[in-house]
């Protein structure tokens, strides 16, 4: 396999692969404000869970380009990466917030009891 970098990119290449890496870290951005300017648990929790796989997506688009323009062949080794993260990401929020609602409940804190779901 040749590691050589071939040379630079065709322009479409490289606009394409700076919009998708610039609107990656906006999705980021977006959700790290959202954790810091929101006011309860409840509420923080959403947002960097989508800022995260949202630019996680976008970083991959931008990285596929990259590299299968650069290349020559299509590259989808990121796309594991991407997978992983999609995956990982809302199950760590649903623990999360089954661990916050629990807690909020031993204090008699003002949440949804288990026992008000709907079938």
């Amino acid at each position: 396999m040749n590691d050589i970098v071939a040379g630079p990119l065709p322009l479409w290449a490289e606009i394409l692969t700076a919009v998708f890496a610039v609107l990656g870290a906006a999705f980021a951005a977006i959700g790290s404000f959202g954790l810091v300017r929101l006011p309860t648990f409840f509420r923080r929790i959403h947002p960097p869970t989508l800022g995260a796989t949202l630019g996680v997506w976008s970083i991959t688009l931008a990285t596929i380009i990259y590299f299968s323009v650069q290349g020559g062949s299509l590259f989808l080794h990121a796309v594991l990466i991407t997978l992983f993260v999609a995956l990982s990401a809302p199950v760590t929020t649903i623990f999360l917030m089954r661990a916050a609602l629990f807690r909020e409940r031993l204090k008699g804190g003002n949440v949804p009891s288990a026992d008000s779901r709907q079938p």
